[in-house]
């Protein structure tokens, strides 16, 4: 009977995982699409259309995968590992980052310190809130979690500072999606959507085109996430309902997106296990291809279907073995010897003890 325990929390461990990964790398294509549109939003009705469909799911789904993936090493020696790591990419990005701009793509208007996280790499900094704010919370059932998180979600729009600083803004509000992905049921989630996937994809869509077609008023700064009330020009009340019909879209938005992702092995899934490369190094790419003025030259419905086109076989390329093997010290880099009593340290605290 053990043994039958045993084998069935393999097959589930292993379903799981597999239709996670899938929706790691098709969420990742999405990602390096939307940062190939968004410098044409302003230019291009297409171009805006799909970059606020790709902004209504892609970064609710990557925090709900992020926090699924965080059940396996939330705690313990495991999870202050996860926690050493991402920290280490988050300077060394932030630092690559921050020199190119300055030196080689002379962007404007772009500020340049730790405390405010370099555009994409603002998951790095709230992926480590994410995972201490859970562990901090660990006593709570999941529903109490889920109701601080949202409150928190709520709540940070009404701070009276810049929701870009700490990446403060982005990590609160999407803090809940975190909570659902850590505590899914993979078992009855795989089941619903293997008897209603179609009927589902259909409906989240339909609504979703309505709501689109409704044009209520919220900017692209809604989607962004990274502004507070006072920077989206709301008051408190008003910005707390747009704010719980931001998380009803995502909502609607990201389960019409879970019902299309292939349940089970395909040629994606493997490519999902190699996702942090594409995040961490096409933002590089992109910068390059900015600078050259090319993407402000294409509008038509013909150009964006090519851009498209362009962004998954940048996402396939990157995540390649190859890749990994070329860009893995500096993209999961090691810890400096000088390090590792701090480390220790960190290890043997209490928070992170299972």
């Amino acid at each position: 009977m053990n043994s039958s325990i045993r084998t069935r929390t393999s097959t589930l461990n292993t379903i799981g995982e597999t239709y996670f990964l899938n929706i790691r790398f098709l969420l990742i294509v999405c990602v390096v699409a939307g940062n190939l549109l968004e410098p044409i939003i302003q230019q291009s009705v297409w171009a805006h259309t799909i970059f606020l469909w790709i902004f209504s799911f892609h970064m609710p789904l990557f925090v709900l995968v992020t926090g699924y993936f965080a059940r396996f090493n939330l705690q313990g020696p495991a999870g202050s590992k996860v926690l050493r790591h991402i920290a280490l990419q988050y300077v060394l990005f932030q630092s690559i980052y921050s020199l190119l701009d300055y030196t080689i793509f002379r962007v404007p208007h772009i500020t340049h310190s730790f405390f405010a996280p370099y555009l994409l790499l603002w998951f790095l900094a709230g992926h480590i809130v994410w995972r201490l704010l859970l562990i901090s919370l660990r006593t709570f059932t999941f529903k109490q979690q889920l109701m601080i998180s949202l409150a928190l979600g709520l709540g940070v729009g009404l701070l009276p500072v810049d929701g870009v600083w700490l990446a403060l803004s982005r990590t609160l509000i999407y803090f809940p999606f975190f909570i659902v992905g850590y505590h899914m049921n993979v078992d009855k989630m795989m089941s619903f959507f293997y008897s209603y996937r179609h009927w589902i994809a259909i409906f989240s869509f339909a609504l979703l085109s309505v709501v689109f077609y409704m044009n209520l008023p919220l900017s692209i700064g809604w989607f962004y996430g990274n502004q507070t009330f006072v920077q989206l020009g709301v008051n408190a009340g008003d910005g707390l309902f747009y704010r719980m019909c931001m998380y009803i879209l995502q909502c609607i938005a990201s389960i019409g997106f879970l019902a299309i992702v292939p349940l089970y092995a395909h040629y994606i899934t493997e490519l999902g296990r190699r996702t942090l490369y594409v995040f961490l190094l096409h933002g590089l790419l992109v910068r390059a291809i900015e600078t050259t003025g090319i993407l402000h030259h294409l509008n038509t419905p013909v150009e964006i279907i090519i851009l498209l086109i362009f962004a998954v076989l940048v996402a396939v390329v990157l995540a390649q073995p190859q890749v990994k093997y070329w860009t893995s010290r500096l993209v999961e880099p090691s810890i400096p010897q000088p390090f590792y009593s701090m480390i220790h340290y960190v290890q043997r605290h209490t928070l992170f003890q299972k």
